[in-house]
């Protein structure tokens, strides 16, 4: 059986079919960098680079993009309030947010497509939007006629009423339809850019439709992001990809849960937020991301203290584990040997499962079982051969246990360690134990 994924659009989960065989086209909606980014933020971060990864293994050449929102209203007033430029605030929110990209353990999107790089692009597009009679100025402001698409509402599954009612949309007497959305925005405020609506700037929902249409040239295979952004963000996406190009934007729409904080939405207005740059360390980062994956991705859930710690647990374990598998195996000279296929089956079998991380981590959880055992035993090819599949599955998740083979003084020392110990030289033993231990080997 193949990769299975669910869909948004269909509410179902379906078999997974590139467009083009063997090319996967990945777009993820990326930050709006006004702030820095909490953990509710790194959750797509974690679960979009892991599947990129698995996307990968299974032989998928990958082309991953996510875009940075440099201009908003949000990053608009966070420069009035720190008294800078916008794109001084946006650079250096942008920067703070690859930082903790990589304490995350995630690597970068192939593409990051800036929304001010494609103003023009945009504008092109608002005025075939506003040919073909599907959006119209008002003073200067553009917005989409949301009537023009008979399916609107097919991503949140719901119809015109419910939408208008879910939307909490602001009294705009200017709009023909409630729940019209804005292309252009009038303003005078800010930095802006001139078009033959007026001096304003593109609205939320465009920018993605255009970036995506500029870097991949058609449909998509994943469009993804946080739950949160089903409504109106993606659904006002397809509306205008259907509106021009005739297609969904995406042939599978997937979407994250929400992480809460102790039970509570996490909010940066309200400051219950934790900050992943406030993380110690990688490690800590390490940690943080097997929370964020090892839960249903589709699921919300709430972050604790005690579950963090639950997971720190497992990782010492794990590493604890590896690491000493991976120093007996240097011992006695034995190279890592290949992964356990039937093991390996068994992960992609999960993982096929619309990423069924929660089985692949008991699956790590016996292998690492059973490589303590082969490490009492002093069963050097099952050592090897658990460790290389431990190490495959774990390189697929993005999980680094920071293990390193130890350098050649630092092998001999090991080596003394042992042989004090197998002779009960224990005064020896305990001295080289000391210097293993600075080392960070014991």
């Amino acid at each position: 059986m193949g990769l299975r994924i669910y869909n948004s659009l269909s509410n179902q989960i379906e078999e997974f079919e590139p467009i083009h065989k063997g090319k996967v086209n990945m777009y993820v909606c990326g930050p709006t960098v006004y702030n820095h980014i909490h953990i509710g933020n790194a959750r797509p971060v974690v679960f979009y680079d892991m599947v990129r990864n698995y996307l990968k293994y299974l032989g998928y050449e990958v082309c991953f993009a996510s875009n940075i929102t440099d201009i908003d209203d949000k990053i608009i007033n966070q420069a009035i309030k720190e008294k800078k430029p916008e794109k001084e605030i946006a650079e250096f929110y942008e920067k703070s947010y690859f930082e903790s990209v990589k304490t995350l353990g995630s690597q970068k999107p192939d593409f990051i497509p800036h929304a001010t790089e494609y103003i023009d692009e945009m504008i092109s597009f608002i005025e075939e939007l506003i040919e073909k009679d599907y959006a119209y100025v008002v003073e200067g402001d553009v917005f989409f006629r949301v009537n023009k698409i008979p399916n609107y509402g097919c991503l949140s599954n719901q119809i015109s009423d419910e939408l208008e009612q879910g939307a909490r949309i602001s009294v705009n007497t200017k709009k023909e339809n409630p729940l019209d959305f804005t292309l252009w925005k009038k303003t005078d405020v800010g930095i802006k850019w001139k078009s033959p609506f007026g001096e304003g700037r593109p609205g939320w929902h465009t920018e993605c439709v255009v970036m995506n249409h500029k870097l991949f040239q058609g449909e998509i295979d994943i469009h993804g992001g946080g739950m949160d952004l089903k409504f109106p963000h993606h659904e006002n996406e397809i509306a205008q990809s259907e509106a021009l190009f005739h297609n969904s934007l995406a042939k599978y729409w997937t979407h994250v849960g929400r992480l809460e904080l102790e039970g509570q939405k996490m909010s940066k207005s309200k400051g219950n937020v934790i900050y992943v740059k406030d993380l110690e360390n990688t490690i800590t980062g390490m940690i943080l991301r097997m929370v964020l994956l090892f839960t249903p991705y589709r699921n919300n859930f709430s972050y604790t203290n005690e579950l963090f710690e639950q997971y720190e647990k497992i990782f010492v374990k794990w590493q604890r584990a590896y690491k000493q598998g991976l120093y007996e195996l240097q011992l006695i000279g034995i190279k890592v040997n290949l992964p356990n296929p039937q093991l390996m089956h068994e992960f992609e079998e999960y993982m096929n499962q619309d990423f069924n991380v929660q089985n692949v981590m008991m699956l790590i959880e016996k292998i690492t079982k059973d490589l303590n055992v082969s490490i009492r035993s002093k069963n050097c090819d099952a050592i090897a051969v658990n460790l290389s599949t431990m190490q495959k599955i774990l390189e697929v998740l993005g999980i680094n246990l920071f293990v390193h083979p130890m350098s050649k003084e630092q092998l001999e020392v090991y080596r003394k360690w042992n042989q004090a110990r197998n002779d009960k030289d224990f005064a020896a033993a305990d001295g080289y134990r000391i210097q293993l231990t600075e080392w960070g080997i014991l």
